[in-house]
């Protein structure tokens, strides 16, 4: 039953941001940044988490779960290092996913030899 909710909630996540995309004149760039902050605002009033915990991976891999991964990172380090855990707090919670995307589309170029746009 985990993959099947991790499904349906991840597809639902999907699809009312391409709903959004479709309906509104939104650049896909500020699109992205607002389920970035909108995670991280429903990970702060403690919604997100539940969420999580009931989609798994359809709720924490989208962009949604992304900004909630940023909002608990610098909770954390406000807790261990005050005021200048604000500032490292998402650096650290994120480098392995940021790392791991890097080395990816990296290793990805390589195999597939992208070309410029002219």
């Amino acid at each position: 039953m985990d993959y099947v909710n991790a499904f349906w909630v991840g597809g639902l996540i999907c699809a009312l941001v391409q709903i959004l995309m479709e309906k509104t004149k939104m650049l896909p760039g500020r699109i992205m940044v607002l389920l970035v902050c909108l995670g991280a605002v429903l990970g702060a009033v403690q919604i997100y988490q539940p969420f999580v915990e009931y989609a798994g991976a359809g709720a924490s891999v989208p962009l949604l779960g992304f900004g909630n991964l940023l909002w608990k990172g610098v909770r954390e380090a406000v807790d261990e290092n005050g005021f200048l855990g604000i500032f490292m707090g998402g650096f650290k919670a994120s480098a392995v996913g940021i790392s791991g995307a890097l080395v990816s589309g990296y290793i990805a170029s390589l195999i597939f030899q992208p070309k410029m746009k002219k």
